[in-house]
């Protein structure tokens, strides 16, 4: 039996949303080559395989938290309400090829476990998911390839950040940008290197 796979990227960075996806790769999806751990693949590895996971998945779908969410909510919580919004968006759950639903980690969202519950499926949280089990793996793509993407929106609104290059991680070139011009509506207050930029 196949199962819903969920994953984040961005928890980290200084800047931006955070993202998560869940997909079910299904029968459909089973043939794609070269599935893994965002992390572990380069970012032209990472764009091919999102646009077979989107061609071939049975569904998948692609949510966020604004960095407004994480400063008011705290970057854990955000990445909560980024998963749970990703699952609950997928088109059509098709519940009858799916049992589980397995999230990345050691935290489920609470707004997950009834709504799976109402569904009769199992909601499982496994460290090292992403590169253990395929459906994980795939959100781990769709989730970083879209964040990635966004990052290079908000860089053609920001150019002297230079977040295409470091997706708002922050790198020695973001904390000497972030010292010299301040946050933008995009940083995190609520993460130390942004709210004490003055001292940098």
């Amino acid at each position: 039996m196949h199962c819903c796979g969920i994953d984040e990227a961005g928890r980290g960075p200084l800047a931006g949303p955070v993202y998560a996806a869940a997909v079910v790769l299904g029968t459909s999806g089973a043939h794609i080559v070269g599935i893994d751990d965002s992390k572990r693949l380069t970012a032209a590895k990472r764009d091919r395989l999102a646009l077979e996971i989107k061609a071939h998945a049975a569904v998948w779908a692609i949510a966020s938290a604004s960095a407004e969410e994480v400063d008011r909510l705290n970057i854990l919580q955000a990445t909560m309400l980024a998963m749970f919004r990703a699952v609950s968006q997928l088109p059509e759950l098709p519940e009858a090829l799916i049992g589980r639903i397995v999230i990345d980690g050691t935290q489920i969202p609470r707004d997950l476990k009834p709504w799976a519950s109402e569904r009769g499926l199992v909601v499982v949280a496994q460290p090292r998911a992403d590169a253990e089990v395929r459906e994980v793996g795939a959100a781990s793509i769709l989730a970083k390839t879209a964040r990635d993407a966004y990052m290079l929106e908000v860089h053609s609104q920001f150019p002297q950040y230079g977040f295409a290059a470091h997706k708002g991680y922050g790198t020695a070139v973001h904390m000497a940008a972030l010292a010299e011009h301040g946050p933008c509506v995009e940083h995190r207050r609520s993460f130390a290197p942004v709210a004490q930029w003055r001292l940098l």
